[in-house]
């Protein structure tokens, strides 16, 4: 009877115990090495998933329900000994107020990933210094869903996140690997963070907090309000597309967004779908076709 009390015990206070930030699903793709030596992508799976998953990214107490969905699906083109060159996709999702739906709230592909790591090596980071690539892409991306989802629930609460994202990236300057300096591209992770620490941004984070708590997360209850909100946010970026057309972190919104937004205005009214797919198309002509979709055509 007393072990049966100390597993109920413990089960309990497992149950309870305040969880990490992040459900973070982790796939390693080496079919492009090929090769029979298996053991170290799983290993180095392993490891990425604990990385994320257990790694305290905030000072703030999360349930097990609370955390943020996320996966990275990482594929591995060349290996040389313990270097890898890769790419990495990242995306994150959230979900709407009292249903079971996830909005899509990052998903980006950075192709300028490489790193090394030696089988069974632990996987360390500090926020003040670059230890080495592969954690400090992986603590970067870790920040910046995290961001995301914290603008998506009050305004610019994601802030202090993009911020620790953006000290990354200034440790990073004096490094020899792609993807953390301004001049090498204009769509990495330099720029990713400058963005979102840029006040010139700030419209579409404004968008991030009424689309999703002030719109989304009333839909379950009043659909066409909801709706209005999402679609006066959107009017929103059209300030960004006027200065700066074609801008990065406004691809990387819609990369996530656009097909929910099909969604979202294919049952509207008349009049309100034609506007929405005006200035979809204008602010984001990648994607026409897709918002030909809200007016039938």
């Amino acid at each position: 009877m007393r072990g049966l009390a100390v597993l109920i015990i413990a089960v309990f206070f497992v149950a309870i115990a305040p969880a990490q930030e992040l459900n973070c699903v982790v796939t390693i793709n080496a079919k492009k090495i090929g090769g029979t030596e298996t053991r170290i992508y799983e290993t180095l799976e392993k490891a990425i998933f604990n990385f994320m998953n257990n790694t305290k990214w905030t000072s703030d107490i999360y349930s097990v329900d609370e955390r943020i969905e996320c996966s990275i699906f990482i594929t591995l083109n060349e290996r040389s000994g313990t270097g890898f060159n890769a790419t990495i996709q990242i995306s994150s999702r959230r979900t709407a107020y009292n249903s079971s739906y996830y909005s899509p709230m990052f998903n980006h592909l950075d192709e300028d990933f490489d790193f090394t790591y030696l089988e069974y090596s632990p996987l360390e980071f500090t926020i003040n210094s670059y230890l080495n690539n592969l954690t400090s892409v992986l603590a970067f991306y870790a920040y910046f869903i995290i961001g995301i989802d914290y603008d998506s629930y009050s305004l610019k609460g994601g802030s202090v996140y993009f911020d620790k994202a953006l000290k990354i990236v200034n440790n990073a300057q004096s490094v020899e690997v792609d993807g953390w300096k301004a001049f090498e591209s204009d769509r990495n992770r330099y720029w990713l963070a400058e963005n979102m620490n840029n006040d010139f941004y700030s419209p579409l984070r404004d968008c991030m907090y009424k689309y999703h708590l002030k719109g989304l997360d009333i839909m379950w209850n009043n659909t066409d309000a909801g709706r209005k909100v999402i679609s006066d946010a959107l009017n929103g970026l059209d300030k960004i597309h006027q200065a700066r057309p074609s801008s990065f972190i406004m691809k990387v919104f819609f990369n996530a967004k656009s097909d929910e937004v099909v969604h979202i205005f294919q049952d509207g009214l008349p009049a309100e779908k034609n506007q929405i797919s005006r200035l979809l198309t204008s602010i984001d002509p990648g994607n026409a076709q897709k918002y030909d979709k809200i007016t039938g055509q």
